[in-house]
């Protein structure tokens, strides 16, 4: 491999190099730069590179190592960081206007955990408004486009970062999501990602004036996105390593212990009176033979009600947006943006006052029957979409559009409102009349099995391949 093709490794494997010795970080971060400088113009991933001083670090990394230094998990890997979390001396935007001189005084659990563990940071990732579309644009950075083509939305609201790492910027992307924003983006762009369980992975910003909803609280997790699942058993431990600024973590290893016997694995088509897609239908297929064939006892049962408890938690999460953050909305926000709001208040009508209450109450009834169902099936196999990824700018177009983009997304914040984790993983690549684009699928996990999401990713991708190589191939011709 040339110089000039390092950027194309897998985390796993350029570690494998940067750990040894026979490749410096200084070269790895280097090539990946080079790929930002080459790739980005067209794509608007990365909003704020970070070349010089993420070179001047790789190069502190081999001095040390030289030294004899122990090197870390990640020794050398270049990363990209998300604008809405806190990275020491830089904007924590979050896509808006008013926020772009909010410089943070120190940086967040993921940022440091990312360092400690010998990642260079080489840019930061755009993002939508307040991250809170499925879509990524906003008035101060403009819009990120998919590597695939301009006919997809890079999806949202970590949409930069899943840009930025299927074009081979970086090796891992840092994203967040607190009802799909690490999986829509993984789903758009063909990467592989696993949205953490509550309390999984320490999260806060040092720049923050208040503190989060409850809901909030509960709902978002920070993770990352990845060209590989190999990747994320690479890079996980990592992250979850405990931080004391986040009291409600849970410091608990990346693996649990083996199970006996074959993993049951639920497996559903259900997609709630949504019409679901002859190519998600081929994905679901090829998904559940890969898992049959890698050992997995799949079998097509229903799980508890997704659908139910999902919009139940969308609408309230909706409430206390609603309460909490309107106003923030309607003062620093774009008519876009505002726009938007107005029409996710209609598709997922707030849920206020008392009966909001009584919904937060209602999530223990939620989980718990998730967690009794997942006692004899650890992982359900899934839909992510029922449809292929949707066009760029779709939830614009008024309440159709944020139908299409969220309404049908069940699977989705159905998981966020559980806590549990969820994989996304893609499962083929369809060729469609607008153009070629991958299909996602979702396999969730019990709580606090994160591992088993991702090694049932693995063997899905073992069957389907890395989506990055035919989307390399697809930006070549395209150039």
């Amino acid at each position: 491999m040339t110089h000039t093709d390092i950027w194309r490794l897998t985390a796993t494997d350029l570690t494998a190099l940067t750990r040894s010795g026979d490749l410096s970080a200084e070269d790895a971060v280097q090539s990946a730069v080079d790929r930002m400088h080459q790739a980005n113009p067209g794509l608007n991933a990365v909003v704020e590179d970070l070349s010089a001083e993420a070179l001047e670090r790789a190069r502190a990394l081999d001095q040390k190592r030289t030294q004899g230094a122990q090197t870390g998990p990640l020794h050398g890997v270049p990363v990209t960081i998300k604008i809405n979390v806190d990275q020491k001396g830089h904007a924590t935007s979050n896509g808006v206007v008013a926020l772009k001189d909010v410089i943070a005084p120190d940086d967040a659990p993921i940022v440091r955990n990312l360092q400690n563990a010998g990642a260079v940071v080489i840019g930061r990732t755009n993002t939508p408004e307040f991250s809170f579309r499925a879509d990524t644009d906003n008035p101060l950075h403009g819009r990120t486009q998919n590597p695939w083509g301009r006919h997809i939305s890079p999806g949202g609201s970590s949409g930069g970062a899943g840009a930025a790492v299927m074009a081979g910027i970086g090796a891992l992307a840092h994203g967040n999501d607190i009802g799909g924003s690490l999986r829509f983006p993984a789903a758009a762009n063909g990467a592989v990602t696993v949205k953490p369980g509550l309390g999984r992975v320490p999260a806060w910003n040092p720049s923050q004036q208040t503190e989060r909803g409850l809901l909030a609280q509960s709902m978002s997790v920070q993770g990352l996105i990845t060209r590989s699942a190999a990747d994320l058993h690479l890079s996980m431990p990592s992250l979850i390593a405990a931080d004391p600024r986040d009291p409600f973590h849970v410091p608990m290893p990346w693996r649990g212990a083996p199970m006996d016997g074959p993993i049951k694995v639920a497996f559903t088509k259900d997609t709630f009176g949504y019409a679901l897609h002859p190519e998600v239908d081929r994905a679901l297929d090829t998904a559940r033979d890969a898992l049959n064939d890698a050992g997995y006892q799949v079998e097509e049962v229903s799980p508890p009600d997704v659908f139910d408890c999902g919009r139940t938690g969308y609408r309230a999460l909706m409430g206390e947006v609603l309460t909490l953050l309107k106003s923030d909305i309607e003062a620093a926000g774009s008519e876009t943006i505002r726009d938007i709001f107005d029409v996710y208040f209609q598709e997922f009508p707030p849920i206020l006052g008392t009966e909001l209450l009584q919904v937060m109450a209602k999530r223990s009834h939620y989980a718990r029957e998730w967690s009794l169902f997942m006692q004899d099936y650890p992982l359900v196999l899934s839909p992510f979409l029922p449809q292929p990824f949707f066009k760029p700018d779709r939830d614009t177009e008024g309440p159709e559009g944020v139908h299409e983009v969220l309404g049908c997304a069940v699977y989705s914040y159905a998981m966020n409102f559980l806590g549990l984790p969820a994989a996304s993983v893609p499962a083929r690549l369809a060729e469609l009349p607008q153009g070629p684009q991958p299909i996602n699928i979702q396999i969730a996990a019990r709580q606090w099995r994160e591992d088993m999401a991702v090694d049932a990713a693995a063997a899905i991708e073992a069957r389907v391949g890395h989506m990055c190589l035919p989307l390399w191939q697809n930006m070549e011709e395209r150039a």
